[in-house]
């Protein structure tokens, strides 16, 4: 969502009515420099109206990535994505590859989430077309429905399984990639870029996880 700011507004003010933070606000509007300096008449990008991420907190050591990938007919989703580690959604939305042919052009570059883990799960032969959603909750429900994906937990989950995530204002979803120093990590399209549209980035989150699905196809 974005918002108008107007007269007498402030960051701790919009932060409490929007039920974020004013470092969230600082994070989503990288031209604020100044949380204390904010002019009328501009816009605002509120927290939860786009794709998120965000960096996890520090967990327990001890945790390490299994050997063994999810993996589809056509190869592994994880693998699939790493690919493309460092491209920008409207970048990969022209590409003539597996995802890039599977990717709809018409998702707008600030919430390519799940059209880019959708492709990835097609390219690897885990989904068909028909499956592919561009919303969390849509992708979310059609994997519940094929007999080929099960709910796993956290620490059942392999590279390439799908985690979607409930943000502060919305929803997110994008691939596990394994532990590094007692840290998941997760593989996706992400709000990195400074103009808040998305390129493949791979760390920690640590966002609220609603699901995990494993493929068992």
């Amino acid at each position: 969502m974005s918002y108008q700011i107007r007269s007498g507004d402030t960051l701790s003010g919009l932060a409490r009515r929007f039920n974020t933070t004013v470092g969230a606000l600082m994070q989503a509007n990288p031209q604020i420099k100044d949380a204390n300096l904010i002019y009328a008449g501009r816009s605002l990008n509120i927290p939860g109206s786009r794709d998120e991420f965000v960096r996890d907190r520090p967990r327990a050591a001890g945790r390490t990535t299994p050997a063994a990938e999810s993996r589809g007919p056509k190869g592994s989703p994880f693998e699939i994505a790493k690919q493309h580690l460092g491209q920008n959604a409207g970048t990969m939305k022209l590409g003539q590859d597996a995802v890039g042919r599977a990717m709809e052009d018409w998702v707008p570059n600030n919430v390519n989430c799940a059209n880019f883990v959708s492709a990835c799960l097609q390219a690897a032969g885990q989904i068909s077309s028909r499956q592919h959603h561009n919303a969390v909750v849509g992708l979310q429900s059609n994997l519940d429905r094929d007999a080929n994906f099960k709910r796993v937990s956290l620490h059942q989950a392999r590279p390439g399984d799908v985690v979607s995530m409930k943000t502060p204002g919305g929803h997110h979803v994008v691939l596990f990639a394994g532990w590094k120093n007692g840290q998941p990590q997760f593989i996706g399209s992400n709000n990195a870029n400074a103009d808040g549209s998305q390129r493949v980035t791979m760390g920690g989150m640590n966002y609220h996880i609603m699901s995990i699905h494993q493929y068992r196809g």
